[in-house]
C-alpha cells in the first residue's frame, strides 16, 4: 500500500490552500488500487477536516507513516520527516537566499523534494500551478487599485467574496473610464489577467492601435515575449533563443509606457533577462503609469519599483517616483504597486480545485509508476542527493 499524506501548511502566515480536495480524495482512493491518501489535522485549511471525513477519507495528527507528503508552501525544516518523499513548491531552484536552509535541511534528512514549479512538459510549459487564479486576483486586484487611485469607480477586495463565481456578479453594471492597460505574459498568470479582462468588458487591441490611437472606452494591449524582447543585434525573438540567452535581448516596453495608465505584469523573470524598464524611468514627465499589479511578483525584478511582498490584507504600496522609497498608497505624486505573493489564498476553494485536478490529471499516475522523465526532471533532490538537473544549485546547498 502507497500512503500518501496531505500535510498541514506550516509557513507562517499560514497557507489554506490544499494540493488536493476532500472530492480529490475520494475520487483516489476509491480509484487507485494500491493507493490511499490521509489526511493530516489541520484548523486553518479552507477546507475543514470534518468535509476530508464526510468524503470518507481518514484525518488524524500523525501521519508519519505515509511515503508521500504533498503540501503547497515550504516545509519548515522541523516539520520534516528524514528518508520520506516531498512535493511542495520549494522556492529554492532560483538560489533565493531565504530558503538556503530548507534545502540544506532537505539533504541532511536524505528527504527527497520534488517541487511542483519543476514540473514541466516536454516544450518547458508548466503543468501544474496557481497562476490562473494568482492572474485572476491580481488583475481584479489592480484594477481595485486604480479605481481608488482615481475615484472614478469602486471595486472591494477579492475575499470579501466566497468564491470566483461571486466575484464575477461584482462586475455586473460597472462602468469602466476609457483606461489602457497593457498586460503582459503568456503563461497561467496571463491567462488570469486575460479572463478579468473579458469578464469586466475590456476590449483587446492591437499593439499599433494601442500606440496610435485614443479611445473612449477601455482597453488592453496583450503583450508576449515577442512583442517585448529582440535580439540586441539581429532585432530578432526566437524563444528557445531567448530562454538559453536572455543577457543577449533588449527589453522594448518603453513606447507603452507614455500610453499606459495600469500594467498586469504576469512576464516570467530571473536576473538574466532585462527589466521592463529601469528606476530612473519613473522620474520622466512621460512615465504615465498609476498603478501597477506585478502579479509575477519579483521584488526589484522586472518591475523594479517592486520594493517588496505587500498582504492579502492590505495589497496595495505607493513607490515615491522621486525617491523610490515606499509611501502610503493612492497619494499624487506616487504609483500604486500591488505585489502580494500568495494571490490564489484569496480564492483558495477555486485555487485548490483546478490545482488538484491538474495533479490528478497530469502527475498522479507517474509519481505511482516511477520511471518518469517528467518527475525525474522536478525532483532537486533524491534521497539526499542533489540531482544532475540541478548541478547548478551545489555551491547554494552546501
Amino acid at each position: 500500500m502507497l500512503k500518501f499524506g496531505l500535510i498541514r501548511e506550516g509557513k507562517i502566515p499560514s497557507d489554506n490552500r490544499v494540493a488536493l480536495t476532500p472530492a480529490h480524495c475520494k475520487f483516489i482512493n476509491k480509484t487507485q488500487e494500491g493507493i490511499e491518501v490521509i489526511v493530516q489535522h489541520s484548523d486553518s485549511r479552507s477546507y475543514a477536516d470534518k468535509e476530508y471525513q464526510r468524503a470518507g477519507v481518514e484525518v488524524r495528527e500523525d501521519i508519519s507513516e505515509c511515503d508521500i507528503f504533498l503540501g503547497i508552501k515550504e516545509v519548515p525544516i522541523d516539520m520534516l520527516i528524514p528518508n520520506k518523499t516531498y512535493l511542495f513548491f520549494s522556492h529554492t531552484k532560483k538560489l533565493q537566499p531565504y530558503n538556503q536552509k530548507l534545502l540544506k535541511a532537505i539533504i541532511e534528512k536524505k528527504i527527497t523534494l520534488i517541487d511542483y514549479e519543476c514540473l514541466e512538459h516536454e516544450d518547458g510549459k508548466r503543468i501544474i500551478g496557481f497562476g490562473f487564479f494568482a492572474g485572476i486576483v491580481g488583475a481584479h486586484n489592480g484594477m481595485m487599485a486604480y479605481g481608488k487611485k482615481t475615484g472614478a469607480y469602486q471595486l472591494e477586495k477579492v475575499n470579501s467574496n466566497k468564491s470566483f463565481q461571486d466575484l464575477i456578479h461584482t462586475y455586473f453594471g460597472l462602468n469602466l473610464p476609457p483606461v489602457k492597460i497593457a498586460v503582459t505574459g503568456s503563461g497561467r498568470v496571463a491567462h488570469g489577467i486575460l479572463e478579468i479582462m473579458n469578464l469586466l468588458g475590456i476590449h483587446e487591441v492591437e499593439p499599433e492601435e494601442y500606440l496610435e490611437r485614443t479611445f473612449s472606452y477601455p482597453v488592453y494591449v496583450h503583450l508576449k515575449g515577442r512583442d517585448l524582447y529582440l535580439h540586441k543585434e539581429t532585432n530578432s525573438y526566437h524563444r528557445d533563443d531567448f530562454h538559453k540567452n536572455p543577457a543577449q535581448y533588449k527589453c522594448t516596453f518603453e513606447p507603452y509606457i507614455p500610453h499606459t495608465d495600469i500594467l498586469m505584469n504576469g512576464i516570467y523573470w530571473d536576473h538574466d533577462i532585462p527589466r521592463l524598464f529601469e528606476k530612473e524611468a519613473l522620474q520622466n514627465p512621460n512615465f504615465k503609469i498609476k498603478t501597477i499589479a506585478d502579479i509575477t511578483d519579483d521584488m526589484y525584478g522586472s518591475v523594479p519599483c517592486n520594493l517588496g511582498d505587500s498582504t492579502i490584507e492590505d495589497p496595495v504600496y505607493g513607490v515615491d517616483k522621486m525617491t523610490m522609497e515606499k509611501t502610503a498608497p493612492y497619494l499624487p505624486d506616487s504609483i500604486d504597486i500591488m505585489a502580494v505573493g500568495n494571490l490564489p489564498n484569496e480564492l483558495p476553494r477555486d485555487a485548490s480545485r483546478y490545482f488538484g485536478q491538474q495533479l490528478i490529471k497530469h502527475v498522479l499516475k507517474d509519481i505511482i509508476d516511477g520511471n518518469s522523465s517528467i518527475i525525474d526532471k522536478a525532483t532537486i533532490v533524491k534521497n539526499g542527493v542533489l540531482t544532475e538537473h540541478y548541478g547548478y544549485m551545489k555551491e547554494y546547498a552546501k
